[in-house]
């Protein structure tokens, strides 16, 4: 954080375009070590049962626009289109834990853009059940990418396991990002899976129970 803090101080002193790109390449290899760390922690916490779930009210539409603003630098810089989708009979209004669910959607969206070079990536979300205080939703996070073969989605949602041995060298990560989704979306009573085609791209999703909700006063 002290570095992060310190770059961005940088930034705005007068300097050479060299000295410019020499700063956002500390910039982005400190935001790297920071997700990592942060992965490392979260899985830390999982494994040893202390990762303790909120329970309050958010609002569904804000939470998929505040994941979205987050990463949209990200897509506009490789040219991709980022799109969210509420089904219309889906509850707005709800209560859990707005900071994990987004944790899971931003990881999920970050790695649509990783793999992805053209073309777009949505989010949408339906429906899938209805009880007498909770419902049952479905979050799919659709993309245009490289896809997977059977043999890689098998392999995915293990802890440090990526598609393949290439992976980590292209583009960096723990292999921590998908058995965190998991882990969490297994804390809050859903499950998350995968569809892909190899060459085609792929649909990752989670389900998750979620408590009815009132607007905030």
């Amino acid at each position: 954080n002290g570095i992060l803090g310190f770059t961005n101080l940088l930034q705005k002193s007068e300097l050479s375009p060299r000295q410019q790109d020499y700063l956002s390449t500390i910039e982005k290899s400190a935001d790297s070590l920071l997700s990592i760390i942060n992965e490392v922690l979260d899985f830390s916490k999982i494994e040893a049962g202390k990762l303790v779930l909120e329970n309050i009210p958010f609002n569904l539409r804000d939470l998929l626009q505040d994941t979205l603003t987050i990463l949209a630098p990200t897509a506009h810089e490789k040219k991709l289109e980022l799109l969210s989708l509420v089904y219309r009979d889906t509850p707005v209004w709800l209560s859990g834990d707005p900071l994990r669910l987004k944790q899971v959607l931003t990881n999920l969206v970050s790695n649509a853009i990783k793999f992805t070079e053209s073309g777009e990536i949505s989010i949408a979300v339906r429906l899938l059940e209805e009880m007498e205080n909770q419902v049952r939703l479905r979050f799919e996070v659709r993309d245009t990418g490289i896809g997977l073969t059977d043999e890689q989605m098998a392999r995915l949602f293990q802890s440090f396991q990526q598609a393949d041995t290439s992976t980590t060298r292209r583009y960096g990560g723990t292999g921590l990002g998908l058995a965190i989704c998991k882990s969490l979306a297994e804390l809050m009573g859903g499950e998350v899976g995968v569809e892909s085609r190899f060459g085609k791209g792929s649909t990752f999703w989670v389900s998750v129970p979620l408590e009815r909700g009132a607007p905030a006063r």
